[in-house]
């Protein structure tokens, strides 16, 4: 799964612990540990804030694209 790398570079190269993105995702860290390692499917939900607080689209996100797309503003 694409998904899995991506979303641990964005954690490291923001220098966040496992433990503050997940206090962003509204869970803790033992869940949160278990999407960088595939064994628990992310929510949609909380593919929609790391894409808001990484300013990247779900693309980039999920693998479809190398280019991390900035999201439009509301």
């Amino acid at each position: 799964m694409q998904y899995v790398q991506r979303i641990r570079d964005l954690r490291e190269d923001n220098d966040l612990t496992q433990t503050e993105v997940a206090k962003i995702l509204n869970t803790n860290q033992k869940v949160y540990s278990r999407y960088e390692t595939a064994e628990n499917e992310m929510p949609i939900r909380h593919l929609i804030t790391l894409c808001k607080f990484y300013n990247v689209s779900a693309d980039y996100i999920l693998g479809f694209t190398n280019t991390p797309h900035s999201i439009p503003e509301d």
